[in-house]
């Protein structure tokens, strides 16, 4: 029996099979945080890493952002190279993630952001996130990046052959990412939806209602029982540094997310200070879909145990 999310310990994690992760998050019903982070900002305490800061308040899922595979190092982990997940996980006892930008060279973007060779959502790259024990991959793009639903697709596809069994394959935009032509509901469509599944996503990812233009509860509510009807699991990402609002908004995004019947909650990496969500907006957002009791269990939890 595979539990929950909700009462993983850290010596479960560490067995688990990705299947059994994705079990455990589907038994979640709704209530698993993401965090999102960036690797190359330095932490906001100065010496305690903003991972280790965003489970403390309560994350499940801490996701990588910015991390190159073939330099891997996060501010504020005190070791480099391949080994720097596992010491990231040995302090914080989570599921890790990070993302691969799948970039489209054939967008025109206006002063376009380019990316080391590390970043790009290639079957390399993916494959050198599972050697150094990366749990999941998030196919998506950064401001300016120029990465489409088209190169996503492909990157699904060619990922999913070559490591499927083994890593997690989420996908989807939280904004634009460059393009004006995939941008506010354009995002997302249930078409892009069957797209991103028939390739072999395990996940998909789709704006959170109130972050992008014309992403209603309604719209967000219909793409995500339709990932449902075909047995996939969802997330909802805030990225469009709401992150770093006020806890009115915050919560208001929260029950937007639980009431559209979302699997994880994402927080981007935005908040008032770069490279993290606000922590306490971490915590404001995990106890409206979870309550106090679940949220500080999962802050109080012991990475020994």
């Amino acid at each position: 029996m595979v539990k929950r999310i909700l009462d993983l310990d850290f010596s479960d994690i560490k067995k688990m099979s990705k299947s059994e992760k994705l079990l455990s998050i589907k038994n979640g019903e709704g209530r698993t945080i993401m965090s999102e982070i960036v690797c190359t900002f330095p932490p906001i305490l100065g010496d305690i890493s903003n991972m280790e800061l965003a489970a403390a308040f309560g994350a499940d899922i801490l996701l990588l952002n910015f991390y190159d595979v073939d330099n891997p190092k996060v501010e504020g982990i005190p070791v480099k190279g391949p080994s720097v997940v596992e010491k990231i996980r040995e302090y914080t006892g989570r599921i890790i993630g990070a993302n691969l930008e799948p970039v489209d060279q054939a967008l025109l973007v206006h002063d376009r952001s380019t990316l080391p060779k590390g970043r790009l959502a290639t079957v390399e790259n993916a494959i050198k996130l599972v050697e150094q024990g990366i749990d999941m991959v998030l196919l998506t793009g950064n401001p300016k990046t120029g990465v489409s639903n088209e190169k996503i697709i492909q990157s699904i596809s060619e990922i999913k052959r070559a490591v499927g069994d083994e890593l997690i394959i989420a996908a989807g935009k939280m904004h634009g990412a460059g393009s004006m032509q995939e941008a506010g509901a354009n995002i997302i469509t249930k078409d892009l939806v069957k797209r991103f599944i028939d390739a072999g996503s395990d996940i998909i990812l789709i704006p959170a209602p109130g972050t992008v233009p014309g992403i209603t509860l309604e719209y967000a509510r219909d793409l995500i029982d339709f990932c449902h009807s075909h047995n996939k699991l969802t997330i909802t990402s805030i990225g469009t540094s709401q992150e770093g609002a006020d806890e009115w908004t915050i919560r208001n995004i929260a029950i937007y997310n639980k009431m559209a019947g979302t699997d994880i909650h994402h927080l981007g990496d935005a908040g008032m200070s770069p490279g993290m969500a606000t922590p306490e907006n971490i915590m404001i957002y995990s106890i409206a879909v979870r309550g106090k009791r679940h949220t500080y269990r999962r802050m109080a939890r012991s990475v020994n145990r």
